[in-house]
């Protein structure tokens, strides 16, 4: 496999179903670069939060690009803000939720897959727009 190198410009975008308060911005997946797990930006509207989830054997990584929140996650409260990480381990419930007064920006990896990235990918596909894009490109 070659290296691969992508812009936000590249990345797709979607929202899973339609009452979403987040948008996942695919950076790399199976889909598309045929590798074993996924990494995208998830995006979070104000006020926004995940509906309560979990993976039987996947393990989901979260690093705080840009915002303030909580995860729920087996019980635990876990406040975060930008430069933050936390780990949401293989068989346990979590939520993520945006608690703060504008976006929240998350990157994402998943590992194993575990069907993530076909789920996303089965969701409306969305637009990023100017104020995602002026997040996305202070990271390169």
């Amino acid at each position: 496999m070659d290296p691969i190198a992508k812009t936000p410009r590249e990345y797709t975008c979607f929202r899973i179903s339609p009452g979403d308060t987040n948008r996942l911005a695919i950076i790399f997946d199976p889909i598309g670069e045929n590798i074993p797990f996924i990494s995208c930006v998830e995006i979070y509207d104000v006020g926004g939060k995940t509906p309560p989830n979990m993976h039987t054997y996947a393990n989901e990584m979260f690093f705080i690009l840009k915002g303030e929140g909580i995860a729920y996650c087996d019980g635990k409260a876990l406040p975060f803000k930008a430069g933050d990480a936390f780990l949401a381990p293989a068989g346990k419930e979590h939520v993520v939720a945006n608690t703060g007064p504008g976006r929240l920006y998350a990157l994402c990896t998943m590992v194993p897959n575990e069907g993530f990235a076909e789920l996303i990918r089965n969701g409306t596909p969305m637009p990023l727009d100017d104020e995602d894009y002026a997040v996305l490109s202070r990271l390169l």
